[in-house]
């Protein structure tokens, strides 16, 4: 008879392999590097200590043939201390033999002890899931978004993904972009890209700051909440030194915008280095300061040279984004699931804070950087 039971140490080969199967190349074998990091990740890490657990699904034999992974998020809802759990790599292999494992799976995380359950990577399938165990899809949180800044660099860029050899192309589409900004009007802001003269930062200031200060900065910018994430020291610190590592795209750069007077109305940050297509993991901002902080990441990242942004909306961003020249796209939706009628309906209104940091995106199970 099959099972669903809490992950245990003894089980990550198993897991990597699967991981490695599913969600990589299957021909080749996880590297240690994989097991390693999905241990720490699943098992040992800060937030993993809250009684919230990874599930795997055993089938008669005793063989894992599914698995979904539960990360711990403790939260604030109108100052009430809750917890929350976050639900990713929902996967199952075998399923002719069991088409249901994914579903008991996934009820069986949705039972857990925690006071509300999350997905911000949920495929067209999943979130059907999730809907018929009465779960709730979030549209505002659910929407991919892409600017452009360099159009030659970008489809350059773009097509290198599946053909390496056109990056070889890249000092020309260089040479090309650089002639149509210098023809853009400094105001003319297009879909294609931004002119070479665009003031985008205005009077404001864009600076650096470390994994100290941009934790700081996240407490106190998320504050504006709902709800919002409660991280312990120990577990925030955790995951912006995961996300401080270089993924695909680049090098992490974290940043603050300050007005004229010094004061702070927002933060970021995001992967990219110079020909890239820059991926932001966090846009941070005081209430009504929205635009001013997105225009300086977009400047930002444009003087360093990427020739794109893309990342995850947030409800408090998306009317910002309004003229900004930003394309939006669906390619996973963002879900929700609790008993708590008050916390579906902040959700509703925008008011919950989700995705980013307090989601899936900043692990390299997401970025798919792990060796």
């Amino acid at each position: 008879m099959s099972e669903i039971r809490a992950l245990q140490s003894s089980d990550i080969p198993a897991l990597a392999g699967m991981f490695q199967r599913v969600f990589r190349d299957s021909k080749m074998q996880p590297s240690k590097a994989l097991s390693d990091y999905l241990e720490t990740f699943y098992l040992d890490a800060p937030g993993q200590d809250i009684g919230i657990h990874s599930l795997v699904h055993l089938d008669d034999s005793g063989e894992m043939t599914g698995f979904v992974g539960a990360t711990g998020l403790p939260v604030t809802f109108d100052g009430r201390p809750l917890r929350a759990a976050i639900c990713g790599s929902l996967m199952v292999e075998g399923r002719e033999a069991d088409p249901l494992a994914g579903a008991r799976l996934l009820k069986a995380f949705l039972a857990g002890p925690q006071d509300l359950s999350f997905s911000e990577t949920a495929s067209e399938v999943s979130a059907s899931m999730w809907m018929k165990l009465r779960g709730l899809a979030l549209p505002q949180y659910s929407l991919d978004w892409l600017r452009i800044i360099r159009p030659a660099g970008f489809f350059t860029e773009l097509g290198s993904s599946r053909i390496g050899a056109a990056r070889l192309l890249w000092p020309l589409a260089r040479k090309t972009d650089d002639i149509l900004r210098r023809r853009m009007g400094a105001d003319d802001l297009r879909w294609s890209g931004i002119p070479a003269s665009w003031n985008g930062q205005g009077s404001f200031k864009t600076r650096g700051v470390s994994v100290d200060e941009f934790a700081a900065l996240f407490v106190r910018l998320t504050a504006r909440y709902r709800l919002r994430p409660d991280f312990p020291q120990a577990q925030l610190t955790y995951i912006l030194q995961d996300a401080r590592q270089a993924r695909t795209e680049g090098e992490a750069v974290f940043c603050q915008v300050e007005a004229r007077t010094g004061a702070v109305i927002g933060a970021f940050v995001y992967h990219g280095d110079a020909g890239r297509i820059g991926r932001v993991l966090q846009i941070l901002s005081i209430p009504g300061q929205e635009r001013q902080v997105i225009d300086c990441l977009i400047a930002h990242a444009t003087e360093r040279g990427l020739v794109a942004l893309r990342g995850r909306t947030q409800p408090a961003l998306l009317e910002a984004m309004l003229g900004r020249r930003i394309s939006f796209t669906h390619i996973a939706s963002s879900v929700i699931h609790t008993k708590d009628p008050q916390i579906l309906q902040a959700f509703q209104n925008g008011e919950g804070f989700f995705n980013g940091l307090a989601g899936e995106h900043w692990s390299r199970l997401a970025a798919g950087d792990i060796g």
